[in-house]
This record gives structure tokens, C-alpha cells and sequence, in this order.
């Protein structure tokens, strides 16, 4: 008889964790509650953030805030705290989530160990570079550099999308790479009763509800969503605007808002708990989405998986997500007014790509198949680097 394969131990390196909220967080927190959930153990390396809650096999490097996104914290990348348990853990995979500050350090320490690295590549860097007080060109070369040559001294590569995959191929990476989407908990993000979560929510049983969760940050582009909605209300003029998220461009983006004619009709929820969100895409009938610096969408993914279909711009990372005209449609930046003002006025079409959405999720973001893609990278390279 075949024995089962050993239990896992890994460490997560991440620079993004709980409570700060965004997709990488998601990423990494649904990986190591997947992983645990099956037998596996899963620690986390992390920044120290204003009040993180003190948790079994979570270890705070320190940290300072970053000075053009206070929000977010920058880890310090050496800690004789994380060092210690490193030196008395016998991890058998080190993982890294990005590819500077606490990506190098998981890179040290696994060649310390002889262990193997896999890399995750989760963001877009060099669509980043507004954030860092430098020539823009200059930052990206620099970003896009970077990333690829963390990408090329790992010993494996997980890449959210196909195109990210192929991204790095063009760019000269030869590790072994695989894809692996951010799995959704099928669970809990699933359709619900529309009726009963708009109640929850305290909103209008009637009127046609739009949907935006999300970081409300510069490279979202939701003020492209705002100034689409606008366009809307003109012909669909009960329609109604549901912002969910909170971040830099907040306040900027509620004046947008006022000054608009629309404006009484978009409400902005703030932020909201993870596992608070399934009741916003149950309560909507269309889930907007402006983004081009995606590598995945993963509130794509969470639309689809609570059976809501998504009108998105057409951009890499997306149409992995949204297959155009059968989950969703994707269009051009300047046509998502149109796009979504004729979904929201075919009724029978909506729920043909419901249907389909969540079919759709169920092949492909079941956090399952994230857990299991992601153990089968693990021990490809944990037997290559016993050899």
C-alpha cells in the first residue's frame, strides 16, 4: 500500500499580513488556513503592525511606516526573534511573497537551511512606482528587474495568472512556473438570498445595485468606475453605486463622489471584515471593475464565486477571471457605462452568466485547488533538493 505523503512545514514570507487589508493578505492568509486545515503546518513572517493580533506561528519582524502610504508598514528584514525560530524549526519549503525586504530575507535563510524557495509573484511592481518618491521610469526598470531576477534564483515560481507566467517567461525566467490562482472559500462566498442581504445591508430591495470592493488606491482607477456610474444614472436612473474598501484615495474619491450628478446615488461602506464581504456580492445584480494592474482579480473571482456577474476592463490579469460574455463582460476603459447599463437591462442574460460565474469559480478558485497546486510545487522542489 502507498502511505500517504508527509505532512508540510513552510514559511511564509510575506510583506503585506493581517490587519493590513489587500489581496496579498487575502493570498497568504487563505494559503496557510488551507494548508493547516489539511494537516499541514504554516507559519507566517510579518511585518509588526498597530493592532495585529498576537497568534500561534505568526512571527512581527519590526517594522516603520511607509512615508507616501502610512497604512502600510515596512518591515525591518532582520529579527533575531524570526532567526531563532527559523534555526529551530525544521521547515522543508521557504516562501517567499515578495521580492524585496522580507523576500530576501526568506532567500537567506533557505540557502542557510538548504532548503528550497518558491516565489510567489503577486504583484504588478512596476505599476507600483507612484508610490516611491523617485523618477517614475527610473522605478519601474527598476521594479521590473527586480522582481525578475527574484524570480530566476528561486527554485520555483507560482504565478497568480497565465500571463503573468508568460510575462516572466519573456523576460527570461527559466525556473519551473506554475499557476496557481488565489483560491475563494466556495463556502462562504456563495449566491445567496438577495433580498435578505440587501436588508442586512440597509439598502432598497428594488433598485438596480452596482458593486466596487476594493483598495480605494491610485492604480484601482475607481474614479473611472465613479465617473462611469454617472454616465448610467441618465438612462438607469434608479440605479444605485456600492463602494466597499478604504485607502489613500478615500477621501479624495467621496469629493469625486459629491461633485457628482449621481451623487446621492453612490454610498461608500468603508472597509469591511473578509468574511463580511459574501453579503455585499449577494446583495448586488453587477460587480464593477476598473483595475489594469492586476495579476489575478481576486474580488473577480469572489463576484463569480457568489454568482454576480462583472463588467471589467479589459486588462491582463482579468480575463482569466471574466470569460467575456459567458461570466461577465470586458470592455474598453471608455465603454464600461455602456457595458454595464446593457447588462443591467437584460434581466435574463444576468442570470445565464450567474449561472456560469459561479460553475466557473467552482472549476477554478476552490481554495482546494490552490492548497493542492500549491503542495505539489512544494514537493517537486523538496525532492529535487534532496537529490
Amino acid at each position: 500500500m502507498s502511505r500517504e505523503p508527509a505532512p508540510v512545514r513552510v514559511a511564509l514570507f510575506t510583506n503585506n499580513y493581517l490587519p493590513f487589508c489587500g489581496g496579498v493578505t487575502i493570498s497568504v492568509e487563505t494559503l496557510r488556513r488551507g494548508l493547516e486545515d489539511r494537516g499541514h503546518e504554516a507559519w507566517v513572517f510579518a511585518p509588526r503592525l498597530a493592532g495585529a493580533v498576537v497568534a500561534p506561528r505568526v512571527v512581527r519582524y519590526p517594522s516603520i511606516p511607509a512615508a507616501t502610504y502610512p497604512e502600510f508598514a515596512l518591515a525591518v528584514p532582520w529579527s533575531s526573534a524570526a532567526a531563532h525560530v527559523v534555526r529551530t524549526t525544521p521547515f522543508d519549503v521557504f516562501h517567499a511573497h515578495h521580492p524585496f525586504l522580507l523576500g530576501p530575507a526568506a532567500a537567506r535563510f533557505a540557502r542557510a537551511a538548504r532548503r528550497p524557495l518558491v516565489f510567489t509573484y503577486h504583484t504588478r511592481y512596476e505599476k507600483y512606482a507612484h508610490y516611491v518618491p523617485l523618477t517614475r521610469p527610473l522605478v519601474e526598470a527598476a521594479a521590473l528587474g527586480l522582481s525578475a531576477r527574484f524570480a530566476a534564483r528561486a527554485d520555483a515560481v507560482l504565478a497568480p495568472s497565465a500571463v503573468v507566467r508568460d510575462e516572466l517567461r519573456g523576460r527570461g525566467v527559466t525556473v519551473p512556473i506554475a499557476v496557481v490562482p488565489t483560491g475563494v472559500d466556495l463556502a462562504r462566498f456563495r449566491p445567496g438570498d438577495r433580498a435578505a442581504a440587501r436588508r442586512a445591508l440597509g439598502l432598497d430591495a428594488a433598485q438596480p445595485l452596482l458593486l466596487y470592493v476594493g483598495r480605494l488606491d491610485r492604480e484601482k482607477s475607481v474614479d473611472r468606475l465613479l465617473h462611469a456610474f454617472d454616465r448610467m444614472v441618465a438612462t438607469v436612473p434608479q440605479a444605485r453605486l456600492l463602494v466597499v474598501g478604504q485607502g489613500k484615495e478615500a477621501a479624495a474619491l467621496r469629493r469625486l463622489a459629491g461633485g457628482l450628478a449621481a451623487a446621492a446615488r453612490v454610498t461608500f461602506l468603508g472597509v469591511r471584515e473578509h468574511a463580511a464581504l459574501p453579503v455585499c456580492y449577494q446583495a448586488a445584480d453587477l460587480f464593477l471593475f476598473a483595475s489594469e494592474t492586476e495579476t489575478q482579480g481576486l474580488v473577480l473571482a469572489e463576484a463569480a464565486a457568489c454568482g454576480l456577474p462583472a463588467v471589467a476592463v479589459d486588462a491582463p490579469g482579468c480575463a482569466e477571471v471574466v470569460r467575456d460574455g459567458e461570466t461577465g463582460v470586458l470592455t474598453k476603459r471608455d465603454a464600461l457605462a455602456d457595458a454595464a447599463v446593457g447588462l443591467l437591462l437584460d434581466a435574463d442574460r444576468r442570470a445565464g452568466m450567474a449561472q456560469r460565474a459561479r460553475r466557473h469559480a467552482e472549476r477554478e478558485f476552490d481554495v482546494g485547488l490552490q492548497v493542492a497546486r500549491t503542495l505539489a510545487v512544494y514537493r517537486a522542489v523538496a525532492r529535487k533538493a534532496a537529490r
